[in-house]
């Protein structure tokens, strides 16, 4: 689990809390910020044109993605690269046929597909287009999961700006009784403050958190594609070691080490 998301959602949520109930108490979220009828109009509103957007399998899909924000990534580009000089030497020494067995016991299914296409030979232009391919589709598939939650947060502000304007026709059709406008403009801005909350606590945390995973995994498969391509031509494994860690950052290039430096 990453523990920062769920710090990060927790932490904005209680000091959320806090600010209504500070020297109010408990009480007044029932009393004041809880309005089904302002909460119909925002969340339903919201996720009904998100929906009016989406196939219903891109909407679910959608929804489902909010899962990943939690989940931490398996690999990192030094184990990556690592791992990349460690079956480079092995190739240097046995051939590329001998990769065979190290590749079916690897994790990463991108990197395996990868390995196995170039231990049967396979030209390397069309091993690259094949492995660049499916680093397209998945930036594709990705960006598909952002785009909800962008969406969705584009959209929790305005519904909730639809239900204000609501509330405020109905306040303004009966000015008859000037103690009601008070508690009547309340309720009409309570649908503006659930669109918010929607847009800045959930929507655009989830997206960035998504965006910033893709980039990531996006960035590890190009690393793996240089890898696998430079083990094809038969390069140094120490070349192919100070190629692969100009992928990285200079505090990460710094305590790379020689742990998977070439022979």
């Amino acid at each position: 689990m990453d523990i920062a998301s769920i710090i990060g959602f927790l932490g904005a949520f209680a000091l959320m809390i806090f600010g209504m109930v500070n020297g109010k108490g408990f009480s007044v979220i029932t009393d004041t910020f809880l309005d089904p009828a302002s909460a119909l109009i925002t969340f339903g509103g919201s996720f009904g044109a998100i929906l009016a957007m989406n196939p219903m399998k891109d909407f679910v899909a959608g929804l489902k993605s909010f899962g990943l924000v939690f989940k931490v990534p398996k690999a990192n580009e030094t184990e990556t690269i690592k791992s990349i000089i460690e079956l480079s030497n092995l190739a240097r020494r046995e051939g590329l046929l001998s990769l065979e067995e190290s590749a079916n016991a690897l994790d990463n299914d991108f990197m395996k597909k990868g390995v196995m296409l170039i231990v049967d030979g396979t030209d390397p232009e069309l091993v690259r287009s094949i492995l660049e391919a499916e680093l397209i589709n998945t930036d594709t598939r990705h960006q598909e999961n952002i785009s909800f939650w962008k969406n969705l947060g584009a959209m929790g502000p305005a519904w909730g700006m639809i239900g204000t304007l609501i509330g405020l026709i109905n306040m303004l059709k009966d000015l008859s009784d000037p103690d009601s406008i008070g508690p009547n403009m309340a309720v009409a801005l309570i649908t503006t403050l659930y669109g918010s909350v929607l847009a800045n606590w959930i929507c655009t945390p989830v997206a960035n958190k998504l965006t910033k995973q893709n980039d990531v995994e996006i960035k590890l498969k190009e690393v793996m594609i240089e890898g696998i391509l430079s083990i094809q031509a038969g390069e140094n494994p120490r070349v192919i070691e100070e190629k692969l860690k100009s992928f990285l950052s200079p505090k990460e290039r710094a305590s790379f080490g020689d742990e998977g430096g070439g022979q």
